[in-house]
């Protein structure tokens, strides 16, 4: 059991390094959506081999243009809340908002229940969440209005509820594609989601000339992160590891806190330890 563990911690942290990587890039949209189509092009051409081998029906083609419109939407997202939010506060939110509303839908929606442990899970997350929602950021400035100071938190919610919504998706989605295939379907979307941004930027050049490693390191990481997972998940039980890779908040609020010099740093590693313990909490006791 050891081996998966140390898999899926290390997904969680890539996740959190190219994260890193993407809040310290001069053009958020241009930074994001280079790393993402390195790996769109080198996938294509398994997404058009297997649809060319096993045409879908016109449902299926469906359930794939709402992923790929979802996850558009998501990147647009996520570049706008890497603009205006710390890295240390809107990463735990992001991560944390998608792993709390699966639990509370299947509640509400499909009439499914929790144990006391889990009820003490989902509590832990909604008071991190508050408590970083009070802990402000690099924009915070006395004169800044309420909505401004909430403006990166909403935001990240926003990005956790789409990651919400395309989950379900995907996992229809997974019935008519393979993994890989449907890997290629979301990169797809999410190039899509920034193209506009891409192309209205002068600054693909300049992003290129400072932050060329990292890209290319954060294309690696980007797909690594979730491939990680998929070699954890061989061997160990879903239910059991998914929620380690959410280690991946302390860590990014660690990076936040000690690379980017964030304001509030105690306070904001401990409301994200808090929101990892409520995951782990919700996913493997709840």
């Amino acid at each position: 059991m050891l081996l998966p563990i140390l898999l899926v911690i290390a997904s969680g942290m890539a996740h959190a390094v190219w994260s890193l990587f993407t809040k310290k890039s001069r053009s958020k949209s241009v930074f994001l959506w280079s790393i993402m189509m390195i790996s769109t092009l080198l996938l294509l051409p398994v997404l058009i081999i297997e649809l060319w081998r096993s045409p879908l029906s016109v449902s299926a083609y469906g359930l794939l243009l709402l992923s790929v419109v979802l996850q558009g939407l998501y990147a647009w997202l996520l570049s706008r809340t890497y603009e205006l939010g710390d890295l240390s506060q809107i990463y735990p939110i992001m991560r944390g908002t998608s792993t709390l509303l699966v639990p509370v839908i299947g509640i509400v929606a499909l009439g499914e229940s929790l144990t006391p442990v889990g009820w003490a899970g989902i509590l832990c997350m909604l008071a991190g969440f508050i408590i970083l929602g009070s802990s402000g950021g690099v924009r915070n400035h006395p004169s800044a209005t309420a909505l401004t100071q909430a403006k990166p938190i909403l935001m990240a919610l926003s990005v956790g509820l789409c990651t919400t919504c395309y989950v379900f998706v995907d996992k229809l989605n997974l019935q008519h594609l393979s993994p890989l295939a449907l890997l290629e379907v979301t990169n797809i979307g999410f190039v899509l989601g920034l193209t506009p941004a891409v192309l209205s930027s002068p600054r693909i050049r300049e992003e290129w000339q400072a932050n060329r490693n990292t890209l290319l390191l954060g294309a690696i990481l980007n797909p690594g992160s979730y491939l990680l997972f998929l070699f954890a998940m061989q061997q160990a039980p879903i239910a059991h590891i998914s929620p380690l890779r959410e280690i991946g908040t302390v860590f990014a609020a660690l990076l936040g806190i000690v690379l980017l010099k964030e304001q509030q740093g105690l306070k904001r590693i401990s409301s994200s330890v808090v929101i990892f313990c409520g995951i782990v909490l919700l996913g493997v006791f709840g």
